[in-house]
């Protein structure tokens, strides 16, 4: 994700106001490798401005997406989509346990579909997901 500034010029150039309420969702997302959900999202902003409604939060994000800011990732757990702020091609790490998810920054030459499983769709990305337990979830 850009910085605080370039996305608030983002905003402003799509004509977007760019409000309190905005930037500190900016400043809380920008370096934030969690991958949160919206709902986590917006706690940590009302934790800071308790005024927020819950509908600045959700479109910000949608809003953050449509612009290539920021990503969503596969529902993986009970919470819902969860966001990352890294929105180069990678993959992830996933904690059956305690959920916690982490980027992996690796290419996985060979992995592709052929015509008969893509079943007549234009492919235009792809994400690999391992599941696991984490150092501190494992019990072996």
């Amino acid at each position: 994700m850009q910085s605080v500034e370039t996305l608030m010029r983002l905003f402003r150039q799509k004509g977007l106001k760019v409000t309190p309420q905005r930037r500190l969702i900016f400043e809380l997302l920008a370096g934030d490798g969690s991958h949160p959900t919206a709902e986590e999202t917006y706690r940590r902003v009302r934790a800071v401005m308790p005024e927020v409604s819950r509908a600045t939060v959700y479109n910000t994000l949608r809003e953050l997406i449509a612009l290539g800011e920021l990503a969503p990732v596969a529902n993986l757990s009970e919470g819902g989509v969860r966001y990352d702020t890294n929105t180069a091609h990678h993959h992830h790490l996933f904690c059956v346990k305690c959920h916690a998810l982490i980027d992996v920054d690796r290419d996985f030459e060979g992995i592709e579909l052929s015509p008969e499983e893509a079943a007549g769709y234009r492919l235009v990305n792809y994400q690999v997901t391992f599941y696991g337990y984490c150092p501190d979830c494992r019990t072996d």
